[in-house]
């Protein structure tokens, strides 16, 4: 079973998870290709939703095109659930997020809503957080105070640029990765998380930094992990 199956297994399996919220919910959509997956499923079942709030323009245009009503975070007060990949996840549900670049957004959505149900692949299960390397969202001109703060954590930090993936870190663009809020990323590599309370809050404490994508007090609090055998549903 290849990823794209994967992906398409768990999506559907969140697919069904929401189904059992009641009629003229509002839910919170997350970013990213599974993501995308729960997006397609859900779509036939949109009439029964009031909208969505969503985590980035990628997802925006992604439910508008399947005809859901995608509503302003300002005009919802709290959402039933959250619906979103991870990068890494642990036992204890704390998460790496921002590999596709929406982690501040990702966290805003995800503190308002009752309930964070994560997607992934078996693959993003680890022991302990920091293989993935952390993403930090920061103000452009603040880059070299951040560097030089975050280094001091241990870590190796690098400028995510445009044309970069994630695996592919090592190349050099001329232009600087920028976020949908006008941001640029830092990538951490070389941590091992052992307390990603303590160090979700530490770096956030740094002048300049948006957001970290340690989703700690974000947790999720269901887990929906596919693998060759199926997907399992673990609660967090």
């Amino acid at each position: 079973m290849n990823q794209d199956e994967l992906k398409r297994l768990v999506g559907e399996a969140a697919r069904d998870e929401v189904l059992q919220l009641p009629a003229g919910a509002v839910l919170g959509v997350g970013t990213g290709s599974t993501v995308n997956c729960f997006i397609d499923a859900i779509a036939p079942h949109r009439d029964r939703f009031a909208g969505a709030v969503s985590s980035s323009n990628a997802t925006t245009e992604r439910l508008l095109k399947h005809g859901f009503q995608v509503l302003d975070p300002n005009a919802v007060e709290t959402l039933p659930v959250y619906v979103d990949g991870a990068d890494e996840i642990d036992p204890f549900g704390y998460m790496i997020k921002g590999g596709g670049g929406a982690l501040t957004r990702e966290k805003i959505i995800a503190s308002m809503a009752k309930q964070f149900i994560c997607i992934c692949d078996s693959s993003k299960q680890v022991p302990i957080l920091g293989h993935f390397a952390l993403p930090v969202e920061i103000i452009p001109i603040s880059q070299g105070v951040v560097t030089r703060e975050l280094e001091k954590l241990g870590g190796q930090v690098s400028l995510r640029h445009a044309k970069n993936t994630r695996a592919d870190l090592e190349q050099t663009p001329s232009e600087p990765f920028v976020t949908d809020n006008g941001a640029w990323i830092l990538d951490v590599a070389g941590l091992k998380i052992v307390d990603p309370i303590a160090l979700e809050s530490q770096i956030k404490q740094i002048a300049g930094v948006i957001t970290v994508g340690l989703f700690a007090k974000e947790r999720a609090h269901i887990l929906l992990v596919s693998n060759v055998s199926g997907v399992s549903k673990i609660l967090l």
